[in-house]
Order: C-alpha cells, then structure tokens, then sequence
C-alpha cells in the first residue's frame, strides 16, 4: 500500500512540475493593476496641498492630466521622478500643467522657494564655519540637531539617494515642510526612472512622498487601478515580470505540490482560489491530476476575484471558467466552474458551495494582505477569512506572501521597510531585465509603482498594501485553529532546480515550516501551508 501511494505521488509530481523551465502563459501571476494614462485627482477635500517648483529639465511622470485629455511622457534620457502634472482645479491642490510646476497648494510656491533658497544659504554660512580654523571647538558645541543637518548637507552634496529618500522621509514625518520641500528638489536631480535601481525606485517613493503632503495617494491608486487598459499590453508586462523573477512562480509551484500532495487519493476535490486572476496556476495541476494512478478526480474549482481585475483578462470570470473547461477536457478530467466575482472583504460562506463528500483545498496566494486587520476595521476581515475557512474542515490551506512588515507600521519605519525591500526586488530585475530594455520602464511602472505609492502615500482604509511578516501570518493562522501542513520535500527540490535557471543571488531557506524565498540577504517572498 505505501509503495502505491510512493508511486503515485511520483507520478504526480512529475505531471506537475514536467519541466522546470517551461514556456508560462504570461497571465500566471497576481493582478498588478496598470497605470492610468488618464486621470486627475479627485480626492483633495483634506489636507495641506504642496507647491513643488521645478526649474529643471522634464522628468518622466505616471500620469498627467489636463481639461482636454491626459498622456504620459517618459524621457530616458533625463533624470526626474515620475511626478504628477496637473491642471489648475477649484481652491485645492491647483497644479499648472507645465514642467516648471508640478504641485500647487494654499502654500504659496514662491516664498517656499525663497524660503528653500535662504535655507540653502544659511546651510552654507554654517558649513563654512564649521570648516573653518576653529572647526574643532565648534564641533565640541554642536547641537544635536545641528549634527544632524550636516550629515544631510554632507549626503546632498555626495548624492547618497539612500540617505536624501531617508531623511526626506523624516522631514514628512515631522510635518517639517519646508525641509521636505528642499530634499525634494533636490531629490528630483538625483532620481530617474532609467538609471540605477535605486535611482529607479527613488523616483516612485519621491512620488509616495509628494502625494502623501498632499494628500492625494487615494487618488493616485484608485486612478491607477485603472478598469480598462490596454490588456494586451498589461499581460505583456506581467508576463516579462514573471518571466525575469522566479518570485511567482516559486509562490504557484510550492502552493500547487502542497495541494497535489494533500489531494493524491481523493476522488473529489474543491479547490477554492481566493485571487484566481487567469486561472493558470491549475493549469499544470489539472494536468498531474490527469495523469494519476487509477484515473483524475472530479475537481471543483471555486474562483474568487475582485470584479475590478476584469481589465487584466479582458472580461469576467466566464472566461477563466471557459479556459479551464476546455483544457480539463482535453485531459479527460471531470470539472465544474463557480464564480465568486466579489471582494474577499465580501465572501460569506454561502458563496463558497461547499459540498459534502469532497475534498476542500483553499489557496490565498498574494491575496490575504489586501484584507483589512483589526487595526483597520473592527470587521477585521483578515482574520474572519481564516476563521470561515476553518470552519469549512479544508485538507490544506496555503498562503503565499510578500515576506515583508509594512501594516501596522508607522509612517517613518513603514518607509524604511518599503525602500529595503524593493531595493532588492528592483536589483533583482536589473540582473535578468537590461536597463536597455525598452519595456522595463513599462514594468516597473505598471507592475510595481502602485503598490510603492500606496504603501507611502496613504493611510487607514485607503492602504490596502499591507504586508506582514511569516511570523505574524503563523500566529494568525493559530489563532484561528490551523495547524501546519509541512511542504513536500519533492516540492521543495524541485524549486531549488527552478532556481538554478536564475541568477546565483537568489537564495532559498526552509525554516520554521515555511519556505523562504530571497534576493541576497533579503527575504522576498514566503510560502507555508495548513491544516
């Protein structure tokens, strides 16, 4: 009988993982919504409004607006960040659309800007002195405070980005306006959307920080949760994301062994998939169940999916439904579709159609995050999912996560942690994606920019990029009465080979019942299952 169920699990696994670098459909991965090449802010009914004066040469933008209509312009050749351009609005957050005027607000632009230029100055005198033959006595007296603007003049002057992202980051924190409104001049020199990866990075976090003195981040991500872009081109992008980072494909395959493994003699099987996107995660799945021993199971698939991602497929969940049909067929694989179009903040369980007799899988895959905690919401809808999925007696459940603690930080530590995180995700693409490439600014932007901005631009309900380390997701699944379901070693083996297709940088670590998969020293992205 063991023998039987070895071999079974073998030839499971080999239908699942046929090959590790097979050709992948360029919508396997998470929703990244694009960006709205036409949109304007709405939300500025609170909040102070900025005015940034920029005398410069143009810098690339994700969006612009005007009265008459909206474009983008990317210029790669030019350093700057990818500001915001509008037009001038009703008494809030006026913005001339003009490369010299980014932002405007109740603030007026130019005494900020003479204020920035005699700040500048008085920075100078003192730096003067204090380099001067007396240097040494004077440094015994140095406040704190005093010690503090040297080290950023000192940063400014060797264009640390780092540093400059940082304390630009501090200044916001501390509601210091017009340093802020320095920093940010000066860090529109220093960023661009072609250049360095954390040059590339510092432009979209100098655009969280603008946004978030004026209080438009809302805006800017609902507008970038565009509903109908250009999905051939969107796909196009995530499909080269997927393709250059092993992240997604490390977060399927390790979800899809535990499931295959949990499921290997089951005869009927309900796998509910909380983020199904295009549905191609079950691709190689139903095909292992294909090939099984003794015939496939009936399998049930359960699709959720906000009605918002319809953009990225070009419809409804219909059109998962039709693909996965189809392809079940040609395998000979019995197979029934149902479509929850909704938020998971509104999954009841009365949308799941769970049916005695069969086998219960549930999938969140990059999807628990965007649920609201009780630090949100008292509905605390991260951890109700859990609770109802309990409820439902699931054979495994599996979690795959951005390894990362960006939800009940603080603004300041919250900044800290999104700039070391996608410091290594951006390194990561510049190693397999040439800065050359022509689509990569595409990628970036589309694929990654929102979150960025989300994460730095706003706050309470309207955060909705909020991460949380492995360690916090174990205690929630505790909590709500699971228990770990450790991952298949053939799985994990079959990973480490996925990883030998990539650069020698990446890293995997199995701890703490969970997988780990990293970029140097960084952990990126995590994977665990339970019970």
């Amino acid at each position: 009988m063991q023998a039987s169920q070895q071999h079974r699990s073998s030839v499971m696994a080999s239908r699942l993982f046929p090959q590790v670098k097979e050709e992948v459909e360029p919508c396997s991965f998470p929703q990244f919504p694009a960006i709205d090449r036409s949109f304007c802010y709405s939300d500025s009914s609170h909040g102070s409004h900025f005015s940034v004066k920029n005398s410069h040469e143009p810098y690339c933008t994700l969006e612009s607006s005007s009265a008459r209509g909206s474009y983008t312009v990317y210029n790669s050749s030019s350093n700057g960040s990818p500001m915001s351009q509008q037009e001038s609005q009703s008494n809030m957050s006026d913005l001339h659309h003009s490369p010299d005027n980014t932002y405007s607000s109740p603030i007026s632009g130019s005494c900020i800007t003479d204020d920035v230029s005699d700040l500048k100055g008085k920075l100078r005198e003192l730096e003067t002195v204090m380099l001067g033959p007396d240097c040494d006595i004077i440094n015994s007296t140095i406040s704190p405070e005093m010690d503090s603007w040297r080290l950023v003049t000192d940063a400014v002057s060797r264009r640390d980005l780092k540093h400059v992202l940082v304390s630009c980051a501090k200044a916001v924190s501390d509601n210091d306006l017009l340093t802020a409104q320095w920093l940010m001049d000066e860090l529109r020199r220093m960023v661009s959307v072609s250049g360095e990866p954390i040059q590339r990075l510092g432009a979209y976090m100098l655009e969280g920080l603008v946004a978030r003195l004026a209080s438009s981040g809302s805006s800017i991500y609902k507008a970038l949760r565009c509903k109908e872009p250009a999905s051939a081109e969107l796909l196009s992008y995530m499909h080269i994301l997927y393709e250059v980072c092993p992240y997604f494909k490390f977060g399927y395959m390790s979800a899809n062994g535990a499931i295959a493994e949990a499921m290997k003699d089951e005869d009927r099987v309900h796998i509910i998939d909380f983020q199904i996107g295009q549905g191609s995660q079950w691709i190689t799945l139903i095909q292992a169940f294909a090939a099984r021993p003794g015939g496939p199971p009936h399998i049930r698939i359960t699709g959720i999916d906000d009605s918002t991602s319809a953009y990225a497929r070009g419809g409804g969940l219909n059109i998962v439904a039709k693909r996965l049909s189809k392809l079940a067929a040609l395998f000979k694989v019995p197979f029934e579709f149902n479509a929850a179009a909704m938020s998971g903040c509104e999954v009841q369980q009365e949308h799941l159609q769970v049916r005695p007799g069969e086998a219960l899988a549930v999938n969140f895959a990059f999807m628990l995050h965007h649920m609201p905690d009780e630090s949100v919401s008292t509905e605390n809808h991260r951890d109700r999912l859990l609770r109802l999925v309990k409820s439902l007696s699931p054979k495994v459940v599996t979690l795959v996560e951005q390894e990362s603690n960006t939800n009940t930080a603080p603004f300041f530590p919250r900044f800290h942690e999104t700039l070391n995180y996608y410091t290594a995700m951006f390194e990561s693409i510049d190693v397999t994606l040439p800065r050359e490439h022509k689509e990569r600014i595409n990628v970036e932007q589309h694929c990654l920019a929102r979150d960025v901005v989300n994460i730095i631009a706003c706050e309470g309900p309207e955060r909705v990029e909020r991460h949380e380390l492995m360690g916090k997701w174990r205690s929630r699944f505790r909590m709500a009465g699971f228990t770990p379901y450790p991952l298949s070693s053939l799985v994990n083996a079959t990973i480490k080979t996925l990883l030998e297709n990539y650069c020698d940088r990446y890293r995997l670590e199995e701890r703490d019942g969970g997988l780990f998969l990293g970029w140097m020293n960084r952990d990126l992205v995590a994977s665990c299952a339970w019970k």
